[in-house]
């Protein structure tokens, strides 16, 4: 019986998922606008563990969303998962990000965009076909009127992800869908952790390193 521990920290959702089978059985977390990882991830930790009545000697393996995201949050959530596994002695899996952020978008035709906000004008995106495919590659892209122009003329594109807030206000187009106010959750990397728990996928916690697709960049303390 394979309980797994998805932890997603990326955006400023703070959440954490316990899974049986694939099935997510507790699910904590927060939409709260600021950054409240380094308070809150134990003890959601700790709550789903209580609320399943289980102890984490009997969890099989720690899932952690990747990236790419906030540069602090996936060093918190990554930090955490890396802990937990070398202290159980028990897999680590890493699920990408925008993979489990296009499993929150059901439809019958067409491609779905998971964005999460970069700076400025930027965005960072991949694009999946509705079985969750992907079909282009993560990119940091700078957001004009005529991004993903490709898909929006082949058929209708569901934008997801808090990189819609701006992506609405520059992309216009009868094919365009925008689902707003969701944000990446330990909800979909259930099953996802699940599929890689199942064939081994697993990465090696001493040199596991989240995807930040983007090198930190420390913004200069105003004089």
């Amino acid at each position: 019986m394979a309980y797994i521990l998805s932890i997603e920290t990326t955006t400023t959702n703070c959440s954490v998922a316990l899974s049986k089978e694939g099935q997510t059985i507790v699910l904590k977390e927060d939409y709260d606008k600021n950054y409240s990882h380094a308070e809150r991830l134990h003890v959601y930790i700790d709550t789903v563990l209580k609320e399943a009545n289980i102890s984490q000697e009997d969890l099989e393996a720690i899932a952690v969303s990747k990236g790419p995201g906030s540069y602090t949050g996936l060093r918190i959530g990554v930090s955490a998962a890396k802990g937990l596994s070398y202290a159980l002695g028990i897999p680590l899996i890493a699920i990408s990000t925008l993979d489990a952020l296009a499993h929150q978008v059901v439809a019958q035709e067409g491609f779905i965009v998971s964005m999460l906000d970069a700076r400025r004008q930027e965005v960072y995106s991949a694009v999946f076909d509705v079985q969750h495919h992907q079909v282009r590659e993560t990119q940091a892209q700078i957001l004009d009127e005529h991004a993903f122009t490709d898909y929006l003329e082949k058929a209708k594109v569901y934008f997801i992800g808090n990189g819609v807030a701006k992506t609405k206000d520059i992309i216009s187009h009868p094919n365009a869908f925008f689902i707003e106010g969701k944000l990446p959750s330990a909800n979909e990397m259930s099953v996802l952790a699940y599929n890689k728990y199942k064939i081994s996928d697993f990465e090696d916690v001493a040199y596991f390193e989240p995807y930040y697709l983007k090198d930190f960049m420390a913004l200069k303390p105003k004089s």
